[in-house]
């Protein structure tokens, strides 16, 4: 699969290991957006041509996004980023909490996945609990046994880890919470690029995503079964539309945004086989996924033989490493890199409740593979470490 060819901005040579903070765009979603910007479109639902555009716009996003994570179109939420969306659905889900209720978070997810459960709950007066990885940054799935009863009304767990790749067994934490009548958030952000979704066998109620992880513009997405949206009510203003998902989003409807994901989502697409865009896109992923291994087996392989402190250690993990080099802070490791032109991150990149636990103030330098990350651009990272 030669994807690299349809992103041009490889072509001004930096070699990206900065995926896991956002990818870059194909050449064919860019052209997309810029399509979209030279047509007629009107606000929704105005029975004018221009104005049928955005609405079938929104209906065609919706549906891709569907497609993509095997959902429902009419469960699928756009919002500004997954923090927002998740933000949303907190302030909806706070209104059936009562004083005595708990929520159970994870210390390995990203902040997302966190801070909007926790400001719920206070305002709530409701407990928060923690499960906590090993040092392998592995998620016990056991734990949860402990943690969850007849009185915790959500459990948020991320899919994988943004910082060390780190895949928990979320269809076990999910069983273990809906024995107990609680509803399960997975932050799928970081999951979605590396492999084939279907967020309900991953044990989802609701399954957050950002499309500029996956090749995609800047939007967030959170899918859910529409009958249990029905049974939320987020505030809004009066005269929104009061349908499942229009409900959810607030403001108008990023048009140019929701051009590009599904552009995006045909993209990926086009890479599989299959008679419906669904099993394109499962067997798509697939190949993605067998390609991106490969290419970080070798980037793996490479840091262990040389003076690096890898963290932690997962069983399970999407392609993406987190280190630390021996007498060097992470941002200097991460600077001198940039200097030569290879990018990765460096710090806690949001994941502060895990990068607490594992005693780094610093952090550490992350480097995340995806399908356009060749062998070439792994040579070079480690040639310079």
């Amino acid at each position: 699969m030669d994807l690299r060819s349809h992103f041009t901005a490889l072509g001004e040579g930096l070699a990206h290991f900065d995926g896991p903070g956002g990818t870059q765009v194909p050449a064919s979603v860019a052209d997309a957006v810029g399509h979209a910007y030279r047509s007629a479109i009107s606000n929704r639902h105005g029975g004018f041509a221009s104005s049928d555009r955005a609405d079938a716009i929104v209906d065609e996003a919706r549906q891709a996004v569907a497609d993509l994570l095997g959902a429902e179109p009419e469960g699928v939420i756009f919002g500004g980023s997954m923090t927002a969306n998740t933000y949303v659905l907190a302030g909806a889900l706070q209104k059936t909490w009562t004083p005595g209720d708990n929520v159970v978070l994870s210390k390995l997810d990203h902040d997302a996945n966190i801070r909007p459960w926790v400001q719920a709950a206070e305002r709530r007066e409701v407990e928060v609990r923690w499960a906590v990885p090993d040092a392998s940054t592995d998620l016990p799935a056991d734990q949860y046994e402990d943690l969850v009863d007849e009185r915790t009304r959500l459990v948020a767990v991320t899919v994988a880890s943004n910082a060390t790749g780190s895949m928990p067994d979320t269809v076990r934490i999910a069983q273990i919470a809906h024995a107990s009548g609680a509803l399960v958030h997975l932050d799928g952000v970081h999951a979605t690029p590396h492999g084939p979704v279907r967020f309900e066998d991953l044990g989802a109620d609701f399954y957050a995503c950002s499309a500029y992880k996956f090749y995609g513009p800047h939007l967030g997405a959170t899918v859910a079964r529409p009958e249990l949206l029905e049974t939320l009510h987020p505030d809004k203003l009066l005269p929104s539309s009061n349908e499942v998902p229009d409900r959810f989003e607030l403001g108008t409807s990023q048009f140019a945004q929701l051009v590009a994901v599904h552009a995006t989502i045909d993209w990926i697409a086009q890479w599989g086989q299959g008679t419906t865009r669904r099993e394109r896109l499962l067997d798509a992923l697939a190949q993605i996924k067998q390609q991106e291994e490969q290419v970080f087996a070798r980037l793996l392989d490479g840091l262990r033989s040389k003076e690096i402190r890898l963290i932690g250690d997962p069983r399970r993990r999407t392609p993406t490493v987190a280190f630390v080099k021996d007498g060097e802070s992470p941002q200097a490791t991460a600077s001198r890199l940039a200097d030569k032109g290879v990018a990765v991150w460096a710090g806690h990149y949001y994941a502060i409740e895990l990068m607490t636990l594992l005693g780094l103030p610093d952090g550490a330098v992350r480097a995340g593979v995806v399908g356009y990350t060749s062998d070439n651009d792994v040579d070079r990272l480690l040639e310079l470490l």
